[in-house]
């Protein structure tokens, strides 16, 4: 991020009334506009938090982040660069009827609209490019997706400073600090499950994530930094049972486990390999990468891949 530029975030909210998809456009009180739920980050915010917050706030729609379907940039009229990334993010019928929304001061109404419609409602051609790519995805048929969530455990008390077991090593008070901020991003993507190595560092990393959806850690020692060390490592097993569940589930693990966590997610879902599993795997602390695969069709690949690190 730069320091000049403005950030925010935002979606593509959709749903299927009658076998027809409709994307849900919002009307604003002051700009008398109609363009997609946004808003800019606030301090110490990840992005994926700021686009599901904002959208709740302008739509009173609570929802999951699905793939993500772009970046639009463009100058405002103070001259500063606005970036927004947005998501595609499935209104369940629940999600809709729990919606407390009225037309407020920045919020004039909101209208559920036709995908082929929607383009000719939009009063700005960034938002209509972001649609577009929404559209590609639709007719791909890989917009309903489910996230694996690849994530390194949070900053460990350094080895030179511990001198009992490497598998025991805890949390530095920083790595507490991460623990605790991520956990909104990964709720933001619909985290339900939590798969861990046993060590207490990757055990203590979700811990806070694991107290805020009231579910229990699993841990399994194949995906353990002991194992891999011993050559007993067994990723595939892991993602196996992941991919074939299609629910939303973290999997905390060590930065030398990631890539071959990331090389069997890609083989189990018939994808090609490349450069990207690198970059996805090359995780700071607490870093994530989320990949979105589909649930209609697990096998067909990876729909997208996505990297996030925390603030501090």
């Amino acid at each position: 991020m730069t320091d000049t530029a403005v950030y925010a975030a935002g979606g593509v909210l959709w749903r299927i009334v009658d076998e027809k998809l409709l994307v849900l456009l919002i009307h604003r009180t002051k700009y008398r506009d109609v363009t997609l739920p946004k808003g800019k980050v606030d301090p110490g915010e990840m992005l994926a938090e700021t686009a599901m917050r904002e959208i709740f706030e302008e739509t009173g729609v609570r929802v999951s982040l699905g793939v993500p379907v772009g970046i639009s940039r463009y100058l405002m009229p103070n001259k500063r660069q606005k970036i927004v990334h947005y998501w595609a993010a499935e209104a369940t019928d629940a999600a809709i009827r729990s919606s407390a929304f009225v037309p407020n001061k920045e919020i004039a109404a909101l209208e559920w609209v036709p995908l082929k419609k929607a383009a000719g409602r939009l009063s700005y051609p960034v938002d209509v490019e972001i649609l577009e790519y929404f559209e590609r995805l639709v007719d791909e048929r890989v917009l309903r997706t489910f996230p694996l969530i690849v994530l390194r455990h949070a900053k460990a008390v350094s080895r030179e400073n511990w001198d009992q077991s490497d598998t025991a090593r805890p949390l530095s008070s920083k790595g507490k600090k991460q623990a605790h901020s991520i956990v909104g991003p990964l709720l933001a993507f619909g985290a339900r499950k939590i798969v861990s190595s046993p060590a207490v560092r990757c055990v203590k990393t979700v811990t806070p994530l694991s107290a805020a959806l009231g579910r229990r850690i699993d841990t399994t020692a194949l995906i353990s930094q002991d194992a891999w060390e011993d050559g007993a490592s067994d990723a595939r097993t892991v993602v196996g049972q992941r991919v074939r569940s299609r629910k939303p589930t973290v999997l905390c693990s060590h930065g030398p486990v990631l890539p071959e966590i990331l090389t069997e997610i890609a083989l189990a879902t018939g994808t090609l390999r490349g450069s990207y599993l690198g970059s996805a795997s090359a995780l700071e602390t607490a870093a994530f990468s989320v990949v979105h695969l589909s649930v209609d069709n697990p096998g067909s690949g990876i729909v997208a891949i996505e990297t996030h690190a925390p603030k501090i």
